[in-house]
């Protein structure tokens, strides 16, 4: 009984769910930045690999940025003699910034079967600075690998 009345006096379980709910937001940030970097590394793995892939890239130079509001997450890209690298860090004059409401917006996005950009924007998930022509290039590259990496529904 007491010790009820000390947790209500001392507010524990009223922090105790904010302390959860930090927990899981920054347990949710984390796997969404590493599940976008091992992507991207994907990517630059296939380029390597697959001639018709890598021409996606050809004579491409760009930088992209993909982070979240709050800078939890934070994953670049920089195309230039046709390769690319992946940096976990903000890098400066990029072509785009893409920047994600949060973890889940991030995850809704990556995961979404048809990744609808605009639909996004609206809805206040992302919001875009600078050349939306180099989004729809990585989004179309994104998903030519998604394509390619799994499985068809007629090989099962």
């Amino acid at each position: 009984m007491l010790e009820n009345i000390l947790n209500y006096i001392l507010l524990r379980n009223i922090r105790a769910k904010r302390l959860r709910k930090h927990f899981i937001n920054c347990i949710e940030s984390e796997f969404a930045e590493e599940f976008l970097e091992q992507l991207l590394k994907l990517m630059g793995l296939v380029f390597l690999l697959d001639k018709d892939f890598k021409k996606n890239i050809e004579n491409f130079n760009g930088r992209y940025l993909f982070k979240s509001r709050d800078n939890k997450i934070t994953v670049a890209a920089i195309f230039r003699d046709n390769r690319m690298k992946v940096y976990e860090k903000i890098i400066n004059r990029t072509n785009v910034t893409v920047n994600f409401k949060d973890a889940k917006a991030l995850m809704d996005y990556l995961l979404s079967p048809k990744p609808d950009i605009l639909g996004s924007i609206l809805r206040l998930d992302v919001t875009i600075d600078g050349n939306l022509n180099y989004l729809y290039k990585f989004a179309y590259m994104s998903r030519h690998l998604q394509l390619m990496v799994t499985p068809k529904l007629s090989d099962f």
